[in-house]
Parts: C-alpha cells; sequence; structure tokens
C-alpha cells in the first residue's frame, strides 16, 4: 500500500468517479485506474462498485475510507515532525485568500502575526476560492484561506461558520421583516455579486430548485460593493456573516430569515498542502489564524471552532 494509492482512493471516492478524481490530482486517467486497482489488489477486495447512478463506493471501500484519512493525516504529520526544527528560511511567507477573507478577516490576523514576528514579510495573494487552491497546490502559497473548501491533495481546518445571511437595511427594509418566505424574497429587489462566484451560485440555486426566479435589482462586482448599495437601500442581498457582523451589531442592517428555505452554510477554511512540510514560521501564522478565527468580532453569532475536517 502506497501514498499515492491512498491518495487516488480519496479522489476517485470524493469527486465520484476516475476522470474527475485525474483532473484533481493532474495526472492521467489510466495512471487513477492503476492506482486503485493496485491498491484493490493489496487489500484484496473491490473498493468501487458500478451502479445505475454511476460510480459508488463499494462496503469494504466504505470500511476503508476513514483508515485511509487517518493514513495522510499520519503521513503529514510525520513529515512535519521531520522537518519540526528546520529554522526559517527568511523568503516571504506567501498566503492565498479568499477576497471576502482578504478583506474582512486578514488585516486583523497579519496585524497580530507582525507584532509578534516583525521580521517575518507576508505576501497575500488574493483570489477566488479556486485560485486559492490551485495556488497551494501548486507551490505559489504555503497557506490558502478560502470558504468551504476540501480537496484530496490539502488538509482542511474548518475554523468556523460564515453562513450567507439575507440583509437588508434596518430601516429602508420591507416593512422591517425579519422573517419571510422564500417566495416573497424572490420579488423583493435583490442585489447579486462576483457572477459566477460560489455565492453567486449558491443563492441562484436556492431560488432555482424552489422553481422561482428573483428580482435581481442589481449585479455588481464584489461583496464590498453588494453592502454598499444595501446600505444605501438600493435592495437586499445575500452576503457572508463575516462581511456584515459589524453592521448588523450596530443595526445598520438586519438580518432576515428565510423560514421554508435551508440555511446557506459555509465555513472559513485553511488549507495546507499534505505532503508539502510548513515552515516554522508558516505553522505559527496558522497557529494565530486559527486563534484570530475563534475570537473574531466580526462574527454576529457565538463562535465555536468547527476543528480539523479532512477530505
Amino acid at each position: 500500500m502506497e501514498i499515492d494509492q491512498v491518495e487516488t482512493f480519496l479522489a476517485v471516492a470524493t469527486f465520484g468517479g476516475f476522470h474527475r478524481a485525474a483532473e484533481a490530482l493532474r495526472i492521467s486517467q489510466p495512471a487513477v485506474s492503476a492506482r486503485i486497482r493496485s491498491l484493490e489488489e493489496s487489500l484484496g477486495v473491490k473498493l468501487f462498485a458500478r451502479s445505475r447512478g454511476g460510480l459508488v463506493v463499494s462496503e469494504a471501500g466504505r470500511t476503508f475510507k476513514p483508515h485511509a484519512e487517518q493514513l495522510l493525516r499520519t503521513a503529514a504529520l510525520a513529515r512535519q515532525a521531520v522537518h519540526q526544527s528546520q529554522p526559517a528560511s527568511g523568503m516571504p511567507l506567501q498566503i492565498a485568500a479568499a477576497l471576502s477573507i482578504s478583506v474582512y478577516f486578514l488585516p486583523d490576523v497579519i496585524k497580530r502575526f507582525q507584532q509578534a514576528h516583525p521580521n517575518v514579510i507576508v505576501s497575500i495573494r488574493p483570489g477566488h476560492s479556486k485560485e486559492v487552491l490551485n495556488m497551494v497546490l501548486a507551490e505559489e502559497a504555503e497557506i490558502g484561506l478560502a470558504r468551504s473548501l476540501q480537496h484530496p491533495e490539502v488538509e482542511t481546518i474548518s475554523l468556523r461558520e460564515d453562513p450567507l445571511l439575507l440583509v437588508a437595511h434596518a430601516r429602508r427594509g420591507p416593512a422591517q421583516a425579519r422573517r419571510a418566505h422564500l417566495e416573497k424574497v424572490a420579488s423583493w429587489p435583490l442585489i447579486f455579486y462576483e457572477r459566477g462566484s460560489s455565492d453567486w451560485t449558491l443563492t441562484h440555486s436556492l431560488f432555482r430548485r424552489a422553481g422561482l426566479v428573483p428580482n435581481v435589482a442589481l449585479e455588481v462586482d464584489s461583496i464590498e460593493t453588494a453592502k454598499r448599495m444595501v446600505e444605501r437601500g438600493l435592495g437586499l442581498s445575500f452576503l457572508p456573516q463575516m462581511a456584515v457582523g459589524q453592521e448588523l451589531r450596530a443595526q445598520k442592517l438586519m438580518a432576515i430569515k428565510v423560514v421554508d428555505a435551508e440555511r446557506l452554510e459555509r465555513s472559513l477554511d485553511v488549507i495546507h498542502p499534505r505532503r508539502r512540510p510548513l515552515r516554522p514560521e508558516a505553522r505559527v501564522f496558522l497557529q494565530t489564524v486559527r486563534e484570530a478565527a475563534m475570537h473574531d468580532p466580526r462574527s454576529s453569532q457565538p463562535r465555536r471552532n468547527l476543528g480539523r475536517n479532512s477530505t
């Protein structure tokens, strides 16, 4: 049994097929097939089975999956331990971060970190969640910060919840309603942002699944622009809790609960490669991020550490 084989098994289980796993791992589909076949031969069982819906994890595969995850975690810890005593390299600490996290979360983290480690240069590279993942996989960043991000080649630590909240101007909102049905929400002027982003897709899917067409009053370029439009009473928007916590507490904005639709769940995640040990300064930065997430005043709801969540 080899680490590559275990990693490939988890990729196929995560993405539901050899082709998508090959794309995620950046190897050929025959290589994926060969790794799975070798792993099955070493275990003496079939890890996947065909069904009408496509490829599914077999009963033996479901039994093996938590142990596979633990194997990768153990391998990562072993690499980390080997490099634990390595001195700082003096190279800038490269951090990739989703745009909203760069704006609303990272400034306080950087301030804390540089107060304790003034000689470490930090470079922030912003992008959408997929771009953050790609930068970490391509070794262009040591640590990535994004929302709800999972991949078999990275270790994901979910720091806390960061759901999308429907927010309106506190005094110019729709009759100051605190609760509403989705059909009513669809009729209100809505502000959407970052077309094609995960937030945009999540919000549109909410209405599409209910057979509703939202009344899109504005489409803007960013979360911050959308928030500014809501603050001026131009419409309502589904915005990350991280971005509006301060305004909710100050009662400049109000949150409206959609009573007949599921909550748009997101999480604030930090990722780093399983196979590449973190430098000492990166480990310290990671700990600073975790502490900041637990005590961030921008969260309008009680914080809770969601713990380590590996794919």
